[in-house]
């Protein structure tokens, strides 16, 4: 069944209310009546938090809609009221709990009269719409329609949705709208200091069991990332070369040279590689040298939670990217960049043909932008786009037919290409293995050495499953082959 459309972004959103003439911040409005006439007017004022010195205007403010495509008032109220509450938002992160909203509003207009159900909690707890709703999400997941991971992320949008109508009084329900058990969490941080913290479950919750599949090849890294091997890593380049996508070459080759996650790839600025003398260090892994360059809050380069890293560049890739950055091809995008926005003292390194950013810094995204005229955030769909469009048919045509890759498969690939060189010198005994596993850790920025240790036993683990499997497999056919001989099968 063919989803509907759940939400709209709306561009530029300004929060304002009704004012009167006087009022030193008063704008006017004009609303046409027909030909010949008189126009509607009225005056308002846009929000202004005169405490916090903020007004409450942002970009791709997310509009849930029903089912006719109309907006859904209380919904959207509730984004807005989760909005006000941030000083600095993430607008995906509400435009995701605006598509879970979406969803149970859909659920919602399937039913009878859904207005009055929404506020509806009788006795019997099978008629309450939160038991309702989790029942549909259950079969859902059953139908293989919905992920366990996103019918347990709406049920839970959900809940703290009717914790906030109840909290802020749009209604009182008669009955409850689910059970609560607290429960106590105990557990260490990265540094061993053992934690204790409350948390409160409901019974309108949904499991999301992980089920791994062992032969996936996967590490989980911040996600379940697949080390591409290295005639893999070969044929990407190939391919993204062949079709004469610059730019897409020279960020997946940093994300290969440096562990770099996208953000940090997309976000790349001019400045950091024109310099006239850059200073080189030796490298973590061998006789090269490296440029550290720093990333993180402060740098104009982004990181995954705004982790203050540094990226060890080789010094190749870093001169590489210095003869890209003074060339004709990225002073003229800079030159279309600059068209549209403006000068600014601290340009992308990578822009599209376009003049547009690959992926837009957070920083930026938090500035409101009244002018803004697209309806999607900037995070890497260029690169994504081409990978699918291009490089993995490309492959799959000259390689491998079941070839298949992410962007974030990356680092991994720098990962392991780390690891497994570390690892031959510490077979030759020219560094310890716990030497090796510090250097992993630094190199991929990693809070525990649990992360760091998927890597180190990637290989071994791999192959020692497959050979379990193998030597069962085996074992299995002796069995059958047994079984065979000892069965008198004829046709009758």
């Amino acid at each position: 069944m063919k989803e509907l459309r759940r939400k709209v972004l709306l561009p530029v959103f300004q929060l304002s209310e009704l004012t009167m003439a006087d009022d030193p911040r008063a704008l006017k409005r004009v609303i046409k009546q027909g030909k010949g006439q008189p126009g509607f007017s009225y005056f308002y004022r846009f929000v202004q938090d005169d405490h916090a010195g903020r007004w409450f205007s942002y970009n791709l403010f997310p509009v849930i809609l029903d089912r006719h495509a109309a907006p859904w008032p209380l919904g959207s109220l509730y984004i807005l009221a989760q909005l006000e509450a941030e000083a600095s938002p993430a607008m995906s992160t509400f435009q995701a709990k605006a598509d879970d909203l979406g969803a149970y509003k859909e659920w919602l207009d399937t039913q009878d009269c859904p207005d009055d159900l929404i506020f509806q909690f009788p006795k019997i707890k099978l008629r309450r719409p939160t038991y309702r709703y989790r029942g549909y999400l259950q079969q859902q997941i059953q139908a293989g329609e919905v992920a366990p991971s996103t019918a347990k992320r709406r049920m839970g949008t959900v809940v703290a949705f009717y914790r906030w109508l109840i909290d802020n009084n749009y209604f009182q329900p008669e009955y409850p709208p689910w059970e609560e058990t607290q429960y106590r969490l105990i557990f260490k941080t990265t540094e061993g200091v053992a934690v204790s913290k409350k948390g409160v479950s409901t019974d309108v919750s949904i499991r999301a069991p992980k089920s791994e599949d062992p032969f996936a090849g996967n590490i989980q890294d911040g996600g379940k990332l697949r080390p591409l091997t290295g005639k893999e890593q070969n044929w990407i380049l190939e391919a993204t070369k062949a079709k004469g996508n610059t730019e897409c070459y020279l960020i997946q080759l940093f994300m290969l040279a440096t562990g770099a996650r996208i953000q940090t790839a997309g976000t790349l600025r001019l400045t950091h590689f024109t310099h006239p003398n850059p200073g080189y260090a030796k490298a973590l892994t061998g006789d090269g040298q490296v440029f550290k360059l720093k990333a993180g809050p402060g740098t104009g380069i982004d990181t995954k939670n705004d982790k203050n890293i540094v990226l060890q560049v080789p010094r190749p890739v870093y001169e590489l990217f210095h003869i890209y950055a003074l060339s004709d091809r990225a002073k003229v995008r800079r030159g279309w960049f600059a068209a549209k926005h403006g000068e600014t003292t601290s340009p992308y390194l990578f822009l599209t043909q376009q003049g547009n950013p690959y992926y837009l810094a957070k920083a930026e995204a938090l500035h409101f932008n009244p002018n803004l005229d697209r309806r999607h955030d900037k995070t890497g769909q260029p690169v994504r786009q081409f990978l699918k469009d291009h490089v993995i048919p490309y492959v799959r045509e000259h390689h491998d037919k079941h070839f298949h890759y992410r962007i974030h498969d990356l680092r991994a690939s720098f990962g392991m290409n780390m690891t497994e060189l570390l690892m031959e010198l510490v077979r030759k005994e020219v560094i310890t293995l716990s030497r090796a596993r510090m250097i992993v850790k630094d190199l991929l920025w990693h809070e525990s050495y649990a992360t760091t240790d998927l890597y180190l036993d990637y290989r071994s683990q791999m192959e020692a499953i497959y050979q379990a499997v193998n030597g069962y497999g085996k074992q299995l056919q002796g069995w059958i082959d047994q079984a065979m001989k000892g069965m008198d099968v004829t046709d009758e």
